[in-house]
């Protein structure tokens, strides 16, 4: 199995993305890795060569690049060569911490999309009281969304429940302002009607608050309300933690506690850790483009790994074709 993976992209590339790659290689032994960005920089901190393989590139896209006109330019940039190992097939994934906008531009125009497909989602697994996590889609994508589009999101969404994440026969919710079946704008009443009408297992409209309960496997909404709802559990969490780290070094007492607590403490905080269920996958392309977090360490980047071969390895872009043409046909 063969990725790409953008060296370059990332607050803390190309360190980061290397150790992220390094360790991937060392435990699955099935993985061929192609490392894209400049030379000199990675053999900085590339100790480890097996099965993996250096590609230069002379440009890096930035994160204040726009998107599209990077794309454009930026021929011999990482990510556009990286995205051209997909589409000429010599790697069967990539993955990029970079330009999130630039990333869906290259996904979309270099990769391709599947057809029949509208448009892609992208589509983050975020953590659950119980650990099991559960998958939101559209996070930022298409920031206007269409019935049809969130209809074809919790296709994609069921997919990738079921062959991914494990979950036999997944529980679509729709994110909604309430849980009766007529709230909500026109898009969500009407996506409501249309999710009824499908054979997948809707449960029916959920609201923001219980999403981290693990109300559903799977939650769509448009991009804009789905950025929304996935910057405020990102912030919400930092913002918790920050307060546990802060009361529990407030006194000697809280301290003692805090020391007897610390297994507990580790335990949750790697619960609720966004590093440890990978990426964003950019679902309804031809094959898996996963966006790493910003911010990822090396451990965040090897979890994106792990995610893109196991959709590489359980065929999730075929399977989203096959769904989305039998969805056609009917």
């Amino acid at each position: 199995m063969r990725i790409a993976v953008d060296a370059m992209g990332g607050d803390n590339a190309p360190k980061a993305v290397i150790d992220g790659v390094m360790q991937a290689v060392k435990d699955f032994q099935d993985l061929e890795i192609t490392l894209i960005g400049d030379r000199e920089k990675i053999a900085a901190h590339l100790t480890e060569h097996g099965r993996i393989t250096v590609k230069h590139a002379e440009e890096v896209i930035e994160a204040t690049d726009e998107p599209v006109r990077a794309v454009r330019r930026k021929k011999n940039s990482s990510m556009v060569l990286m995205a051209a190992e997909v589409a000429e097939g010599r790697a069967d994934a990539c993955i990029s911490a970079g330009n999130t906008g630039a990333l869906m531009t290259a996904g979309l125009f270099i990769v391709g999309r599947i057809e029949g497909i509208e448009r892609p989602a992208l589509a983050p697994t975020l953590p659950t009281v119980s650990g099991e996590g559960f998958l939101l889609l559209d996070v930022g994508a298409n920031v206007d969304a269409k019935p049809e589009h969130l209809v074809q999101y919790a296709i994609m969404g069921s997919v990738y429940g079921e062959q991914v994440l494990g979950v036999k026969n997944p529980r679509i919710g729709l994110l909604n302002v309430g849980t009766e079946d007529k709230k909500g704008n026109e898009l969500a009443k009407q996506t409501f009607q249309k999710l009824k009408e499908t054979n997948l297992n809707f449960i029916g409209n959920v609201e923001a608050r219980d999403m981290l309960d693990g109300v559903a496997d799977v939650i769509v909404t448009d991009g804009f309300t789905g950025n929304v709802a996935l910057k405020t559990v990102e912030g919400a969490a930092l913002s918790i933690f920050k307060m546990l780290r802060s009361t529990l070094t407030s006194s000697f007492t809280a301290k003692l506690a805090a020391s007897a607590l610390k297994p507990k403490l580790k335990e949750m905080k790697t619960k609720m850790d966004y590093s440890e269920y990978g990426g964003a996958g950019l679902f309804g392309l031809k094959a898996p483009v996963i966006k790493a977090h910003g911010s990822s360490d090396g451990r965040a980047v090897y979890h994106a790994i792990r995610q893109a071969r196991e959709m590489v390895s359980q065929n999730v872009a075929a399977f989203i074709e096959e769904k989305i043409q039998q969805k056609a046909d009917e």
